[in-house]
Parts: C-alpha cells; structure tokens; sequence
C-alpha cells in the first residue's frame, strides 16, 4: 500500500541506528503508531516478539494479520462449506479460499451504492472510488468473511487475514491518487482491473505477539517492551479521514456518511499528534509514562514537533541522541507544488534512566 509516513524505504537506517544503541538482552519490540505494520514486520522477521498498536481498526487487521498470526493457515472448519478445499494442501488453502471469494458473483451492497459512480447516480453527491463492478465485489467478499465469521467456519486468526487480504486488494483497484481524501474523476487502469483477492503474506515463527487498538497515550502505561519505537503523524492530516474508506470496508458498520467524499464519523480517532496545540503535551505525557530501555522515535525536519521541544522531553527520560538520513518525500497528490523534493528523516533515540 502506497501509506502516508511508511517507513519501507528507511527500514535499513532504522535497524542500523537501533543497532548501534541496544544492548544485545532486548527481546520485545514495540511499534506504538504502527499503520500498516511494516517497521513491527521488520522486527518480527528479526525475532522479536511484538507489540504493535494503532487506533485505526484497519490498521488493527492489518497488523492482527501480519504481526500477530504467525502459526499456517489450516481453514480446517471451512472444509465442511467447501468440500473441495478438502483436497487441496494445507499450505495451499489460503489462496484456493482468496480464489473462491474472487469469484463471488458481485453484491450491491454498501461500498456499491456509496463508493461507486454507477451506486451514486441518483444520490447528492456521485463518487467514483471504485468501478461498479469492483465495488459489487468488494461488497460480496466483505459479506462472505462476516458470514464465515458468523458461522464459526473460520477462526479468528484466519478471519484478520482474509480480511488484511480484501483491505490491501481492495486498495490496489482503488480510483484514487493515493489516499482516500478525494477520488479521481475518471477510472484509472488499475481501478478498471478486475478486483482478485491476493492473499497476504503469512510470516511464520515461534514468537507471541500482541495487537492492539487503543489511544497511544493510555496504552503506554501498561506495556513493557525493551524497545519502544515511535512513529506518530508529524503534521496535521489525520489518518482517519485519508483511509477513511478502508475503515468502512474494515469495519463494514455500514455508517452514517457525509460530505462529496462520503468520511465516516472520526471525531474519536483524531490524533492530538497532528495538532500544534496538543502535540507537545501529548508526546511530553508518552515519553513520561513509558516502561522502556530505550525509546525511539522516528520524526522529520517538518514535523510539529521542534528539535527543541524532542530534545527537551528526551533529556529529562535519559540519555539524548539521534542519527538522520535524507529521503525521497511521500507525495499524495502528484499535482500539488510541494516545498521540497527531499525530507531528512531523524532518529531520535533515548536511553531511559533505571
């Protein structure tokens, strides 16, 4: 997924700069603002056991999938409804079900008739999110896995993954530049592709490994991780209405909608991270409240937050430093005249006091 903030091109300056900090007894990984999960996935693949967290339930599924399941895929109880999954290897389950949702007839259900131009005709406002045809399939995988759910024909573990398989799909055939903040006028070639499910990886090893959806802020009391990495959003857009759609398909809760681009109701996802006013106490109140060795925190030169102010709330935890590397910025609208073309990411470290 094309993600606002996603770390998959600086996943080698951060193992380095965590390298050259930790001592070698940390076996506990916390990645607190996780999105997507890659930064926990990295780490999980390095053998630790880990904690990730996010308040979008989209990126729960995300992370439930490809944190906390780390055992095969069996979709034993699931044989009964398909008899012919019977024949087909354990290993090579999880696609032949990906396939038999793929081809579902097509619903008119709630994506459909909100999110598609055909779905819209007649309604105040026309979206063009997805092609009719996507947007019936999408309708029909989705209300397939709840009844699968629903029937106890899938466990909970399988449940996240078919979901995680349908959110990253559905994004693929998406008519968007890159977040759902707008639509494009006219389907690009991608969205006019046929949505398939393609199953998500499935990263197996012998670790535990926790998910959660909680406030940051109040988690952070309970949880003792030996690493603690850091990633809240650093300016002012909020994650809950730029993926706004992915957490209707997630959630499927068929919500009240508003507005030209159809945002559900975020008022309880906001992030005080994203706001100038807020931002200092709330991350001064994290870094207060957090049972750690060592925090990280990986945040750019335009971020809210001020070298000041991180030095500031670091230094009264512990030790204070911090290493950075230039990147390419994330761009979410190709036509926007953006200040620069380069970003330098920092990694502030701490080393927090016994």
């Amino acid at each position: 997924m094309n993600y606002i903030g996603s770390k998959l091109s600086l996943l080698k300056f951060i193992d380095e700069s965590i390298a050259k900090v930790v001592d070698p007894d940390c076996h506990t990984f916390c990645d607190l603002f996780a999105g997507t999960g890659a930064v926990g996935r990295y780490f999980k693949k390095k053998g630790y056991s880990v904690i990730a967290n996010d308040m979008q339930y989209y990126s729960f599924v995300l992370n439930k999938q490809y944190i906390a399941n780390h055992r095969p895929l069996t979709f034993s109880k699931l044989c009964a409804s398909l008899p012919t999954l019977k024949k087909v290897k354990v290993g090579d389950r999880a696609q032949a079900v990906c396939d038999f949702l793929t081809n579902l007839p097509g619903k008119k259900g709630f994506i459909y008739k909100n999110y598609s131009e055909e779905g819209t005709a007649k309604k105040s406002f026309i979206r063009n999110y997805f092609s009719a045809e996507n947007a019936q399939k999408c309708d029909a995988v989705r209300q397939q896995i709840e009844t699968w759910r629903n029937k106890g024909l899938i466990t909970e573990n399988e449940y996240y993954f078919l979901l995680a398989s349908l959110i990253e799909s559905a994004d693929k055939s998406a008519n968007t530049a890159s977040v759902y903040g707008a639509f494009l006028k006219k389907l690009k070639q991608s969205a006019l592709k046929p949505l398939a499910l393609r199953p998500a990886n499935l990263f197996v090893n012998s670790q535990e490994h926790q998910v959660f959806q909680q406030d940051a802020n109040k988690l952070i009391k309970t949880i003792h991780p030996d690493i603690l990495y850091l990633d809240p959003p650093y300016n002012t857009r909020q994650y809950a209405s730029n993926y706004h759609l992915l957490e209707t398909i997630a959630k499927y809760d068929n919500p009240k909608i508003y507005g030209k681009t159809g945002l559900r109701d975020y008022k309880a996802q906001k992030s005080s991270y994203c706001s100038k006013a807020t931002v200092k106490a709330a991350f001064a109140d994290l870094i207060k409240n957090a049972q750690t060795k060592y925090i990280f925190l990986s945040y750019n030169n335009e971020g809210l937050l001020s070298l000041a102010d991180i030095k500031e709330i670091f230094e009264k935890k512990g030790t204070y430093g911090y290493f950075t590397q230039t990147y390419n910025r994330f761009k979410a609208d190709k036509n926007r005249d953006y200040k620069a073309s380069n970003t330098t990411e920092y990694m502030h470290y701490c080393v927090c006091k016994n």
